[in-house]
């Protein structure tokens, strides 16, 4: 049981089921507050989880041992997850989970996009049907009839 603990599989399965419900739970939870007041609890609820994590395990670094580069793209991961994070809320006060939730994992779609494009990332195939078919399918579950 061990080896599952260290493979990316068994941690992008966790990761999808924290989706699913994060969507759930939001909305419910914003059913009477303001979509951006709502990101703000969940951020402060995320900060104070990771800050309680990151001081029990000891895994703080030094801030000077990061360099120029990662500090960049990691305030840029951090400015585009809060983009995100307040589009997301927003759509779920506006619109039904089931049809938000697939649109909004588009963004497998484009990860594989831009991977291919920014990182030199390379798909087969295979692959690109499978991006096909995941867009295809987010696009078909969120279609309201």
């Amino acid at each position: 049981m061990t080896a599952a603990f260290s493979t990316w599989q068994f941690w992008a399965i966790l990761s999808a089921v924290f989706a699913a419900l994060t969507a759930i739970f939001a909305k419910v939870g914003i059913e009477n507050v303001n979509s951006d007041f709502a990101t703000l609890i969940r951020t402060v609820v995320i900060l104070l989880v990771l800050a309680g994590i990151v001081t029990a395990t000891g895994q703080a670094q030094a801030l000077g041992t990061i360099s120029g580069k990662t500090y960049t793209f990691l305030i840029l991961s951090g400015l585009a997850t809060g983009a995100s994070w307040l589009c997301y809320f927003r759509a779920l006060k506006l619109g039904n989970a089931a049809q938000v939730a697939p649109i909004d994992k588009l963004s497998v779609v484009l990860v594989a996009v831009f991977g291919v494009i920014f990182l030199g990332e390379r798909l087969s195939t295979a692959n690109w049907l499978g991006v096909a078919l995941i867009a295809a399918g987010a696009v078909l579950v969120a279609y309201r009839a």
